[in-house]
């Protein structure tokens, strides 16, 4: 059996990035994303999730390029001279290893976002972090230990096999990111080991930014059985503080294109959030195989 989480990241960071979100899950496959509470349109999103209950919502924790959501004063070694949370991941995190205080400013800090997400009421389907860096070790143990107390049961491990990357496209130079890996398989390691559903495969990391139609439908078509997740940055367009180069527009047209909705009709196949598959009693929603289906249809 195939299970397949879709998600968006960086859900509130932009109007833009929200219109997505909803156009995504209303008229195509999206199932799922990740709010950045302390980002500049999380009401809005919040809001606009309220009136999707079948999104999946979980926390997008910022530790880096953001808003945090405690006072910079109380964040010392994780914020620039504006307050903001530091760019320089690697100082960043080599001072989050080797610093008691930057520890406990960081546990701070996150405690404050799930604290932020149990606020807005949504339940809290699983957890991320922003660029992924959760993979530093202290952060990921900070994560696990505070998301316990969060009803947390679901996060990404960002473990993608080349394997099928390969099936979809064909290219030369693709260097395995050896460091990464490894902090990933560690960080799987950590969350399985503390109860926390992780999925077998992610897929996202090679084409972040550039997930266009052929690449989803491919990945879709694809898939091997287990829980997998594939995640998107979809917007309508680029919004102040979007990644250059992001290919932003194509991403969301990608997830409401008829050909990913084909890929879906696949018997084996179900789409859902985090918390349809945690337990072997969990309900699971179909993928838009079950009769002739207008786009708007998709998902509920």
């Amino acid at each position: 059996m195939k299970r397949l989480i879709v998600t968006a990241d960086d859900f509130g960071a932009a109007r833009e990035v929200n219109e997505a979100v909803e156009a995504a899950h209303r008229s195509g496959i999206l199932t799922a994303a990740s709010l950045m509470v302390s980002a500049p349109e999380a009401a809005d999103a919040v809001a606009r999730a309220r009136r999707m209950p079948a999104l999946r919502v979980g926390l997008h924790v910022v530790l880096v390029e953001g808003r945090p959501v405690l006072p910079a004063a109380r964040l010392t070694h994780l914020v620039d001279g504006n307050g903001m949370l530091r760019s320089d991941m690697a100082a960043l995190g080599a001072a989050i290893a080797f610093r008691g205080q930057a520890q406990a400013q960081v546990a701070a800090e996150i405690t404050a976002q799930f604290e932020a997400f149990r606020a807005t009421g949504l339940s809290l389907d699983h957890c991320n972090a922003h660029k992924h860096f959760h993979l530093h070790p202290v952060v990921g143990a900070l994560i696990a230990s505070i998301g316990a107390r969060f009803g947390l049961r679901a996060a990404r491990a960002p473990i993608e096999p080349r394997r099928v990357l390969r099936r979809v496209e064909r290219q030369r130079g693709w260097a395995p990111a050896w460091l990464s890996g490894a902090f990933a398989l560690l960080l799987r390691r950590r969350l399985r080991a503390a109860g926390i559903v992780v999925p077998d495969h992610v897929f996202g990391l090679r084409w972040s930014g550039q997930m266009t139609t052929q690449r989803l439908s491919g990945l879709i078509r694809n898939l091997p059985d287990g829980l997998s997740e594939i995640y998107l940055h979809p917007a309508t367009g680029p919004y102040p503080g979007s990644a250059p180069g992001y290919r932003y527009r194509e991403e969301l047209d990608a997830l409401v294109a008829d050909e990913v909705a084909a890929a879906c009709r696949d018997a084996s196949l179900r789409l859902g959030g985090f918390g349809d598959f945690l337990g072997s009693q969990a309900p699971s929603r179909p993928g838009p195989s079950h009769g002739a289906m207008s786009k708007g249809s998709l998902l509920p």
